[in-house]
């Protein structure tokens, strides 16, 4: 593992690198607006998908990094998004753009315009709690490159059944909250959950290269 700090547009942001020895592709994933990388998805994928030929590329926001609490306009983060991208595609390999909640949303609007291999979108935030009337779907259906998403089965910004019909592929972790934390005596332990999310994406980035 290793850290690098790169000047952005935005301000400084980081990459934590978790490199597999012989990988195939870089999976490249940011966090939301209310966490940084230490959420239990990406910690997961991080340990589990260099085992699989992925190099994990752990992406920390300009915002996270100045130590700031709120996250800026969409616009500003997608700047800090391409500001980090020729390292993120320095390794030569094709890149798959993904994130967590806001992360995702900035992958899917930028995957077209910096060449994007594919996006991972993990708990896809598809509008504000309690107001489906508000719908970023727009946003994930113009991702215009494969697509998979990850989302809670309780998850408040966006149940599975609440998706349009579109061309991505969406798996649902049953219980799960926008965090993929699941009741302590549902069907799944929270140990299964993540399971869930990291074998989802290890038979989807099998497929992609």
């Amino acid at each position: 593992m290793t850290t690098e700090t790169l000047a952005t547009d935005a301000g400084d942001a980081r990459i934590t690198w978790h490199p597999a020895k012989k990988a195939r592709l870089v999976l490249a994933v940011s966090h939301g607006a209310g966490g940084g990388i230490e959420a239990r998805d990406l910690r997961a994928l991080a340990e589990t998908l260099p085992g699989h030929g992925v190099t994990v590329a752990l992406v920390e926001q300009p915002w996270r990094v100045a130590g700031k609490k709120v996250a800026p306009a969409p616009k500003t983060l997608d700047t800090g998004w391409r500001g980090l991208w020729p390292a993120l595609a320095a390794p030569g390999l094709p890149v798959i753009s993904g994130g967590r909640s806001a992360g995702a949303r900035v992958a899917c609007r930028t995957a077209t315009e910096l060449g994007a291999h594919a996006v991972l979108a993990l708990s896809f935030p598809l509008h504000p709690p309690a107001r489906p009337e508000k719908s970023r779907a727009e946003e994930l259906l113009g991702a215009g490159v494969p697509t998979l998403v990850v989302q809670g089965g309780n998850d408040p910004f966006g149940r599975p059944e609440e998706f349009p019909e579109g061309d991505f592929e969406l798996v649902e972790v049953p219980a799960g909250d926008h965090g993929f934390a699941v009741p302590k005596r549902g069907a799944l332990t929270q140990e299964q959950a993540v399971a869930l999310v990291t074998d989802a994406v290890v038979r989807w980035t099998a497929s992609r290269g």
